[in-house]
């Protein structure tokens, strides 16, 4: 079998990760190290190596915008919040996977027929 497992289930992952970053950032803004503890909470591993890019493209794309905020343990910190835009991106993306996810989990739940 020249299937790999793990290589179908990161793409599984990377496949949702941009929608859970836009569900998180949708409850209001968050650090980049708040969003990768949330998807590491709900068993989507990410590291800072995966998530910038992700950040700067949705940015680029102009579904993000961000924000600086003076810390007083370090460095500036950069905040992402939605912007318009990305707000009603965000919302056409959760039509897509009710519907995905209800067609996924009817298939998953069907008993095959019998032939006759």
């Amino acid at each position: 079998m020249d299937i790999k497992i793990e290589n179908t289930k990161a793409q599984m992952r990377k496949g949702i990760l941009e929608y859970c970053i836009l569900s998180i950032l949708q409850h209001g803004e968050a650090y980049p190290s708040d969003i990768i503890a949330q998807l590491k909470d709900a068993k989507l591993i990410v590291v800072e190596g995966t998530l910038y890019p992700l950040l700067t493209r949705l940015k680029n794309a102009g579904l993000l915008a961000y924000r600086w905020e003076e810390s007083t343990s370090g460095p500036p910190r950069k905040y992402y919040s939605l912007t318009e835009i990305g707000e009603k991106f965000h919302n056409e993306l959760e039509g897509t996977w009710s519907n995905l996810s209800t067609a996924v989990n009817k298939i998953r739940s069907n008993k095959p027929q019998q032939s006759k």
